[in-house]
């Protein structure tokens, strides 16, 4: 199993880091900012749970030290009754009622900045502005170190006792105010828009847009004697950050970090092994071989897939260049000998045909007639290699046993005996007649020229391989074979034992070209005497024999 990534997935991967980095930050900033928020709620909560159970054990004293109040003023009927939703969770038995932060910047809305308190049309209760009075004091010394505005209301909304001169004022038409006295714990965010100048950097207000509100009901059973109200400015982000900067310093550190481990990573799998790439192509153009190889490591793998394939393109082209030289020697070597025969025959013809015979006039015609004939022949045998090698293998078929057959009559015309055994039924092969046809000619023309022309030649074709998908011939001659020194050279072109015979040392290169083109393949088989050759063909397709 190939592990190495892909190019697309290692591209997807910095995308993604690069992409998240900046996210990551805007979401750790808004996180941190939500997180100021709800800390000054919880530190609102907190104080007003003090406030109200201060003002409640006021209102305690001063009704014991008071005169009785009337009928509607007793204890059991003091105050408003809690709505029924909040009166339910007041009359269940708990122990503790923890009341936790909850505010988000995300989610909850921004109220707009609540509006100034209104004169009171009622004076406010006695015993609430008793209560009031007593714990007023103790609220102003808190703001100094708590920085938070107090105010507590008495069931009526008004004003009975305020960190700011706003006693006997009311607060009745504010929401968090007259949600606190139907019984319910409110917490909320308001504009904040300050008429002042800019704060300095220290403040913790500098630069804050919103204000936290903090409305808590004062209860006794289901009674609400009042409510208490708190609000503060929460840490601005900046400064917060200010004060944690060698943190961040340290973070920024880590990120920088982060982008060169990265750009590191980029660099290992896409940077260094196209350069590797690059430096190998170079050598290969300034002539140096076997320069270009698969790469060990190519990082992701499309780019081992280029290095294999650059390299195995390589290898091709080398093979073809030593190829093409070869060839040109082969070539250059065959045509020569005919040539200069040729040549220097006319050059004879030329300066002594006055003094030739008519015999010897004819003995040398016949040779240039001869030299011509096998230039002719390595011509055409060239331009068949040529062919071969360039084949473009199409959907063409073939039926093996009316080609053997149609091959095998017409080379019993040259005075050799052919038997053709073929046990494939109807087989078809993936190949062109008149190619197959060129093969088998070519290896009997082989027969011939090796066996003489009264050889006995067999041709023997069966199916076989994965579910007879295979077709296998076997060519095989009663003539003097092929010895072990040769068996390896057969196939190369030129390469021949019967020159004299005519023989151009191209007819079983042809075929193997020709076979290679259509997946098949040729070998020499070991032999008791004669040559054989097996051919392996791809079916295209078989049926049994009716």
């Amino acid at each position: 199993m190939n592990r190495t990534p892909r190019l697309r997935t290692v591209l997807l991967v910095v995308n993604l880091v690069i992409l998240a980095l900046p996210l990551a930050g805007i979401a750790v900033l808004r996180i941190y900012e939500s997180a100021l928020v709800r800390q000054t709620e919880s530190e609102l909560i907190a104080q007003g749970a003090f406030v109200a159970a201060a003002y409640k054990a006021a209102w305690a004293r001063a009704l014991a030290a008071g005169p009785q109040p009337p009928a509607n003023m007793e204890l059991n009927g003091y105050g408003v009754p809690m709505a029924p939703q909040w009166a339910q969770q007041q009359q269940r038995p708990a122990q503790w009622r923890p009341r936790p932060a909850k505010l988000d910047l995300a989610i909850d809305e921004i109220r707009p900045r609540p509006p100034e308190p209104a004169a009171a049309s009622f004076t406010p209760d006695p015993l609430a502005a008793r209560a009031g009075h007593e714990v007023m004091a103790m609220m102003r010394e808190a703001q100094v170190i708590t920085l938070a505005a107090i105010r507590v209301v008495d069931y009526n909304g008004t004003i009975v006792a305020s960190t700011n001169q706003e006693v006997n004022r009311t607060l009745a038409d504010q929401e968090e105010v007259a949600r606190a006295l139907a019984g319910e714990n409110v917490s909320l965010l308001r504009d904040r828009v300050s008429d002042e100048a800019t704060p300095p950097l220290r403040s913790i207000s500098r630069g804050t847009h919103v204000r936290i509100f903090v409305a808590m009901p004062i209860v006794h059973h289901t009674r609400v004697l009042g409510a208490v109200v708190l609000s503060r400015t929460p840490a601005n982000i900046g400064q917060a950050l200010y004060h944690k900067r060698y943190l961040l310093l340290y973070g920024a550190l880590v990120l920088l970090g982060a982008v060169l481990l990265v750009t590191l990573y980029t660099s290992l799998t896409l940077s260094r092994p196209v350069k590797a790439l690059i430096r190998q192509t170079e050598r290969a153009v300034r002539g140096e071989k076997g320069a270009v190889a698969a790469l060990e490591r190519p990082g992701t793998r499309e780019i081992a897939q280029l290095s294999q394939a650059v390299a195995h393109m390589a290898r091709t082209l080398e093979q073809r260049a030593e190829y093409i030289r070869d060839f040109a020697a082969h070539v250059s070597h065959e045509f020569k000998t005919p040539l200069t025969a040729i040549r220097g025959a006319i050059e004879l013809l030329n300066e002594h045909s006055a003094d030739m015979s008519e015999a010897e006039r004819d003995r040398f015609m016949q040779n240039l007639a001869g030299d011509a004939e096998r230039l002719q022949r390595l011509v055409q045998r060239l331009l068949d290699l040529a062919r071969a090698d360039v084949i473009q293998v199409g959907r063409d078929t073939a039926d093996v046993a009316r080609v053997l057959e149609r091959v095998a009559a017409r080379h019993r015309g040259h005075g050799i005996t052919i038997k053709v055994e073929h046990n494939a039924g109807s087989a078809t092969v993936a190949m062109a007649e008149e190619t197959l046809e060129s093969v088998i000619a070519n290896l009997l023309d082989n027969s011939r020229q090796h066996a003489g022309e009264h050889a006995c030649v067999t041709i023997r074709a069966n199916n076989t391989g994965p579910d007879d998908s295979e077709l296998i011939i076997v060519i095989a001659d009663n003539g003097p074979g092929i010895s072990q020194a040769n068996a390896g050279k057969i196939f190369q072109p030129f390469f021949t034992t019967a020159r004299k015979q005519g023989g151009t040392g191209l007819g079983l290169a042809v075929v193997q070209s020709l076979l290679n083109a259509h997946r098949g393949s040729i070998r020499l088989l070991a032999s008791a005497s004669g040559a054989a050759f097996e051919l392996r063909l791809p079916l295209k397709r078989m049926t049994a024999p009716s």
